[in-house]
Formats: structure tokens, sequence, C-alpha cells
């Protein structure tokens, strides 16, 4: 069995590998784009406000596949391309991303404004397409550790965060069953959704 490994945004430090992102190197790995989880584990509850200030529990989106993934709006490289990447994934999926919820947790408490964070959907063409979750750092702290997500601020006057860079492909019945990294090609996730799909009950 090996462990997925994460690096941060911005940084070369490397996040701490939790259960979530076990995977095996067996023929299960085959069946996704993405790396396999196995066993699959059911996801952590989530529970933040977006940045219009609605409370978005994870478990209102029972019954569609869920790509949840961990962004801040001032990063220069990684976080842009995963939303960019995932909006093609949005338009390559065509009717099918009507049974897909796009879900992003802030790692930026004091940068991820509610401005800056609609400014940031809108840049990406996300707006209504994604839901970005935000909240103070006593807020988000637990659900970083419970997804086994890294969030520190780097040293250095550009205000970077280094965190963990990850994908998670969840289930309608909220399994996490594969993951990716954040280069991820648009491809693999639109392979793997009617997948995840099928593993609804």
């Amino acid at each position: 069995m090996a462990l997925v490994t994460l690096t941060g945004c911005g940084s070369s430090e490397t996040a701490r590998p939790g259960p979530a992102a076990t995977v095996t190197e067996t023929g299960v790995q085959a069946k996704y784009a993405g790396t396999a989880v196995s066993p699959p584990r059911q996801a952590p509850p989530l529970a933040l406000e977006d940045s219009l200030g609605r409370k978005v529990r994870l478990r209102d989106y029972r019954g569609k596949v869920v790509l949840l993934t961990f962004l801040y709006t001032n990063c220069p490289d990684i976080c842009p391309l995963i939303a960019s990447n995932l909006r093609v994934v949005q338009a390559e999926l065509g009717s099918a991303a009507t049974d897909v919820q796009i879900v992003a947790v802030s790692t930026d408490p004091r940068g991820d404004t509610p401005a800056a964070v609609n400014a940031f959907l809108k840049a990406h063409r996300m707006t209504g397409r994604m839901e970005y979750l935000i909240g103070s750092r006593k807020q988000l702290a637990p659900v970083w550790k419970s997804w086994y997500v890294d969030a520190r601020p780097v040293p250095g006057p550009d205000k970077r965060i280094g965190h963990s860079q990850i994908v998670y492909g969840i289930t309608p019945r909220g399994e996490i069953r594969a993951t990716y990294p954040g280069d991820f090609k648009p491809a693999q996730i639109v392979h793997d959704v009617p997948l995840l799909a099928e593993e609804s009950g």
C-alpha cells in the first residue's frame, strides 16, 4: 500500500499524507484515470459558508459526484490551473456536468475575503459553477485536518500559502474513490466522472 505525496503551492514542503490518500497498486487502480482510493473512505463532514454568506454542507450534494479541492485566491500558479482545468472538465462533460458539483475550500483565512473569492471566480469563469468555501482559521483548520490538508504561510513578501495540491473525487453516496494531483489533466476527471457516478448505491 502506498501513500499519495502532496506538495505545497508555492512551496517545496511536503504535506502530511493521511488515510484518505491511501491507494493500492493492484488492478483496482486501473479502473480510474486518477489514483484509486482503496478501500473507499467516507468523506469527512464539511460545513462552511460560501462567499455569498450561504451555508454549504457537503452532504447537501448527495446524489451528485463531487470534485473537492483546496485553493487560495492569491495563489500565483497551481490554484488558477486547478480552477481552469475544472472549468474545462465541466465543458467537456457537457450535459453530464449538471450531475457534478465542484467545491473549493480556502487555505487562506485572511486573504480569501468574499470580494477576493468573487473576483477569483469571475476571473476563471467559475461564478455559479464552483462553491468556494471560506471562514476563519478557527473554522477552517479542523476541515484541513480532517481532509489531511497542510496549509501554512510561506515566509516572504508575497504572502504565499504552502498547501496540499489535490482534488478528491467523491461518489454520490459520499465516498472518496479517487484523487488527482494539482496538475491533473482534464481528460482524467472526464473519464472518471461516469465511474464515480456508478458508485451510487
